[in-house]
């Protein structure tokens, strides 16, 4: 995730103003779900794309259920990757100095998944004198479910990290999440073709630029017209905090008046065009998860919206969505040299990755792992 301003944003205030006059006039929701083959809803792009800040089911509420043996391991497991990535190896990102450093977070993350029995892709490309690679580890659809074997559901988080931090949080959060589904999933049989990508150069200066990991990605995607039915980013997701105004929105003032002031809750973000996904996966995961969460489908012009790799699958025509604790919007050591594994809630991470394999199991229309 980029490093950004803080100063609140009049274009922004101004526009969620006006969304919020729409959605009262739409109800915020638009578009829908056409039914598929197999019979589950398939992902298509809303005729009309709407803002959508309104969303399915209701939130948690109240205390956290006790911590289940499977939850106190999968903490565990967490904890162990993101203090590999953010310890062992640390700061790790393209250039002479931290080089190394990154070829040890791929080595780390290709070792893993062989481990976990799956079979890893590496798209390399040059990046200023350096050879960087994305990680791809792919479990195929059914052939004889219909033809949602050739629909694939892309799950991805980057690996490097910005400048001057270990990266706990940003991203090697998102990263454990990332592997810790991969190895869910790796011995189920999708309806829909499930990839746990693992980004290279998501931080700038690559940010946003052709040289970004995903935007490579996403691009050969399109280029080789795959057939991208969902994309869900895993970015920044290890801080929580109960205390009363520790969830900030300066950028989003709006906001305030829809979402709690504690940042006790895990978000998920979307452009317009991908709102129908946007819903679905919050539905499914308040359905199924009591842990809260909400979510929201905005433009991506407005400042945040489109703060990682999801933002490169937009630009391919992909609906995306980023699943995030906000990041700059309540950690307080958002891109510093305090981004160290001791300021994260791994109980908490291990609950929302619970609820994001029932989310993808949703979406791979299979029975959850």
């Amino acid at each position: 995730m980029p490093a950004v301003s803080r100063r609140p944003c009049l274009a922004s205030f101004l526009g969620l103003s006006v969304l919020a006059g729409l959605l009262l006039l739409t109800g915020g929701r638009c578009g829908g779900a056409e039914p598929s083959a197999a019979g589950s809803a398939r992902l298509v792009m809303p005729r009309l794309a709407m803002p959508r800040l309104a969303m399915p089911g209701r939130p948690h509420v109240g205390p956290l259920p006790q911590a289940t043996e499977p939850q106190i391991r999968l903490a565990r497991s967490l904890r162990a990757d993101v203090t590999t990535l953010a310890e062992t190896i640390g700061e790790r990102h393209a250039d002479p100095f931290h080089a190394a450093a990154l070829g040890r977070a791929e080595a780390f993350l290709h070792t893993s998944l062989v481990a976990a029995g799956l079979a890893v892709e590496r798209q390399a490309y040059e990046l200023r004198g350096l050879t960087v690679a994305n990680l791809i580890a792919e479990i195929r659809g059914a052939a004889n479910r219909g033809q949602q074997a050739d629909e694939i559901i892309v799950v991805g988080a980057h690996y490097d990290s910005a400048a001057d931090t270990p990266g706990a949080n940003d991203n090697a959060s998102g990263v454990a999440a990332t592997l810790a589904l991969a190895r869910a999933f790796a011995a189920t049989t999708p309806a829909r073709t499930l990839r746990f990508v693992f980004f290279v150069s998501e931080e700038p200066p690559w940010f946003q630029t052709d040289d970004m990991g995903s935007v490579r990605y996403a691009r050969r995607c399109r280029q080789r017209k795959e057939r991208i039915a969902a994309m869900l980013s895993i970015e920044t997701i290890g801080y929580f905090s109960d205390a009363p105004g520790s969830q900030r929105f300066d950028s989003l003032p709006p906001l305030r008046l829809l979402y709690p002031d504690r940042g006790n809750f895990i978000a998920f973000v979307g452009n317009v065009a991908s709102g129908e996904l946007v819903s679905r996966t919050v539905e499914k995961f308040r359905d199924t998860t009591p842990f809260p969460a909400y979510g929201c489908a905005l433009p991506d012009t407005i400042q945040g919206v489109g703060w990682s790799d999801h933002w490169a699958f937009w630009q391919a025509g992909y609906p995306a969505v980023m699943v995030t604790d906000t990041a700059v919007f309540r950690y307080p050591h958002y891109h510093a040299p305090e981004d160290t594994p001791d300021k994260l809630d791994f109980e908490r991470i291990a609950r929302v990755v619970g609820g994001l394999e029932r989310v993808i199991a949703d979406l791979a229309n299979i029975a959850a792992p």
